[in-house]
């Protein structure tokens, strides 16, 4: 597995080594002990699949008394997936990157707590899965509006399908302060 920088320290492209012979192809998605050789060294506790038609657009989300890291990858198809710095006082806050996840490199994104999580299926069909370092708990489930206009993120898709509850969603400017994680020194 190589990690791969992105524009935002500590969010990483993951590209596994993939293995063929005639009867296809093997991957090793997951391994504790090589991921933290890598630096990652989550516990994660709960994976999640969704399945997306061309043009849905999932996110941005973040939990924030129970955070996840997020390790992102997809299983059929391909999809843009972004992460943004929400850390109150990081040095990145407010920046965004994005990978573009695909079924045929098997690429991922390990994405740290203190940043939301959005992606855009831009295959007729994308099944995505992702595993997180806490459990899912709707009662702290907090949002980013998609296309607030102060982030400037590139998606390429002006009108992209999204939950009625993603779309009520404030900018990252108008979220009162206390609903947002911290940034702290290592």
């Amino acid at each position: 597995m190589d990690r791969v920088a992105t524009s935002l320290p500590g969010v990483w492209e993951l590209r596994p080594k993939l293995f063929h012979d005639s009867r296809g192809t093997f991957v090793e998605t997951y391994h504790y002990a090589r991921f933290a050789e890598l630096g990652i060294l989550d516990t994660f506790v709960q994976d999640n699949q969704s399945s997306s038609v061309q043009g849905t657009l999932r996110g941005f989300h973040f939990q924030l008394n129970r955070p996840q890291a997020k390790l992102c990858r997809v299983v059929e198809g391909e999809a843009l997936d972004v992460a943004v710095d929400i850390r109150i006082g990081s040095p990145h806050f407010g920046k965004w990157t994005s990978v573009l996840l695909s079924a045929q490199s098997q690429n991922q994104i390990y994405i740290p707590i203190g940043f939301a999580h959005g992606f855009l299926a831009r295959s007729k069909m994308v099944q995505f899965v992702y595993k997180c370092s806490d459990y899912y708990d709707p009662a702290d489930e907090h949002g980013i509006l998609w296309n607030d206009a102060d982030l400037s993120i590139t998606w390429g898709i002006g009108q992209p399908i999204v939950s009625e509850k993603d779309a009520r969603n404030l900018k990252l400017a108008d979220l009162p302060r206390n609903s947002l994680p911290r940034y702290f020194v290592k």
